[in-house]
């Protein structure tokens, strides 16, 4: 397998779980933030350092926008 397969591959797995779950991985759950939080927070990161390879950023952004759609929202504001 290579690099790009399991990168999409890790993509994919987030997606699901955006969607199956309808929130975004949590840093505070031990499972959650070894799997998938943590790897999309590094890709944000090569993202905005503009180090991420092209082919890779169109295909995260979609991931971006459907993260934004389950963004919390701090309802005590």
């Amino acid at each position: 397998m290579t690099q790009d397969e399991r990168w999409m591959a890790k993509c994919n797995g987030v997606v699901v779980y955006i969607q199956t779950n309808h929130r975004n991985p949590s840093k505070h759950d031990p499972e959650e933030r070894f799997k998938y939080y943590n790897w999309f927070k590094h890709n944000r990161q090569l993202m905005n350092q503009r180090v991420m390879k092209p082919e890779r950023v169109e295909a995260f952004n979609e991931k971006l926008l459907l993260s934004e759609k389950y963004k919390h929202i701090n309802q005590w504001m």
